[in-house]
């Protein structure tokens, strides 16, 4: 007998594939973290009070790990289920290595504009230990829009009402102003006597 509620009983759609790349990226990240710890302990050689325990070598944690990621890769790939970007720069494309700062890579930020002027031109560089392979991340910056699109024009960035002056001439007599200002009224009579002339065709 089917259950009431439908396919998903109101649940999350295919939450089983879900819970299963959920689990294998904490695993991926435990066991990496679990290397780099091993390799501390390793490098410090402290004794403690405790009972030696066989260390586990930091290839074969490493080993897992990138074997888990990739895991993680095939089945999101397998079931067309998107992971989130928090998710995926948590894995080294190339190597399939996961990335933790400090430990198994290096974060920095770059920024290419003359000077550095550009905020918006800051790329985040995180570079692979494994592999030495680097990827760049743009960092969402809002960038300052173009004066058309501010929609600064004219009037609006001088504040003053625009007027148009004729420029004063420094000759005597007839300036250079005063002619073209004759000029456009003649051609504002002609203009007006060719329409008179068309409007009387029309009627005629």
């Amino acid at each position: 007998m089917a259950k009431a509620g439908g396919k998903n009983n109101g649940g999350v759609q295919n939450r089983a594939i879900y819970s299963r790349v959920s689990f294998l990226q904490q695993a991926a990240v435990f066991l990496s973290q679990q290397a780099h710890s091993e390799q501390s302990l390793q490098l410090s050689g402290s004794s403690s009070a405790l009972p030696p325990r066989v260390p586990t070598p930091k290839r074969t944690l490493e080993g897992m790990s990138r074997r888990l990621a990739t895991d993680l890769r095939s089945v999101s790939l397998k079931t067309r289920i998107r992971l989130s970007p928090a998710v995926k720069r948590t894995i080294c494309k190339y190597c399939d290595s996961v990335l933790i700062d400090g430990s198994t890579c290096t974060t920095s930020i770059e920024n290419r504009s003359k000077g550095g002027r550009k905020p918006w031109a800051d790329v985040m560089v995180r570079r692979c230990h494994a592999c030495q392979k680097e990827r760049r991340y743009p960092i969402e910056a809002k960038r300052t829009k173009r004066k058309t699109e501010r929609g600064v024009m004219g009037e609006e960035a001088t504040g003053w009402d625009v007027m148009e002056v004729d420029a004063p001439s420094g000759r005597k007599g007839k300036g250079k102003g005063q002619n073209h200002g004759q000029k456009q009224k003649q051609k504002q009579k002609e203009h007006q006597g060719q329409m008179e002339v068309e409007v009387r065709e029309q009627k005629g």
